[in-house]
């Protein structure tokens, strides 16, 4: 009986599994975070800022995680596509939006209507924030990282994500509601949102990323 060889890439993708299951919980993330969107939370009828706000920080310490394993440039393919995958979530679920239903579902459509039928300019704001944000805090994270020879992740992981979440923030806010809400309300949302997820990153993303990278630093020594 002949033997069968090996399969040349089995080695390749146990080596690119933790890189695999990042990219899709990274991926995941971002995708729930736009569609946890459509829920506003008001506190006080001060603040407001959408449910999103809550996970999108964890897509950043993904993100971190990214940089430091693998690199920026390999951060920059998963930034980009999970760009062009929530382009695709768009057209798909518009393409839903558009498409016709039965009189008795009408409730249940109206509901699926109500949530995916995005307003455009509050796309644009979130593809362009996302975009500059994520590139941003890809490229200084490694510029740190070379700076201090590696030590310190957490002065990397909050450092680059205070530049990122600028670039995130103001293009969102910015193109998603100015003329829409007074100069007040703008301002208001960019601070809150800014600080919140700065917040949530520095209390818990933080931690989270020193574990996954210690787990995969881990993997691949062992495999």
């Amino acid at each position: 009986m002949d033997k069968v060889s090996e399969n040349p890439f089995k080695n390749r993708t146990a080596d690119n599994l933790p890189l695999m299951l990042v990219t899709a919980f990274f991926v995941s993330l971002y995708l729930i975070s736009n569609v946890m969107a459509v829920k506003v939370i008001g506190l006080a009828n001060l603040f407001y800022f959408d449910a999103g706000t809550i996970t999108f920080p964890f897509a950043y310490m993904l993100g971190d995680v990214i940089t430091e394993i693998w690199g920026f440039r390999t951060a920059k393919k998963v930034i980009w596509t999970t760009f062009f995958c929530n382009i695709i979530m768009v057209v798909c679920t518009q393409i839903g939006v558009w498409l016709p239903s039965p009189d008795h579902l009408a409730e249940t459509a109206a509901a699926y209507n109500h949530v995916f039928t995005y307003v455009p300019r509050i796309v644009i704001g979130s593809l362009a924030g996302f975009l500059l944000g994520e590139l941003s805090n890809a490229w200084l994270m490694e510029r740190i990282k070379l700076r201090m020879k590696g030590r310190k992740l957490w002065v990397r992981t909050i450092g680059s994500s205070m530049v990122g979440y600028v670039f995130d923030t103001l293009p969102f806010v910015l193109i998603a509601f100015a003329g829409i809400v007074s100069t007040r309300e703008l301002l208001l949302m960019m601070a809150f949102q800014y600080f919140s997820k700065l917040i949530i990153e520095a209390m818990m993303g933080t931690p989270m990323a020193y574990a996954a990278v210690h787990a995969i630093k881990r993997w691949t020594k062992n495999h």
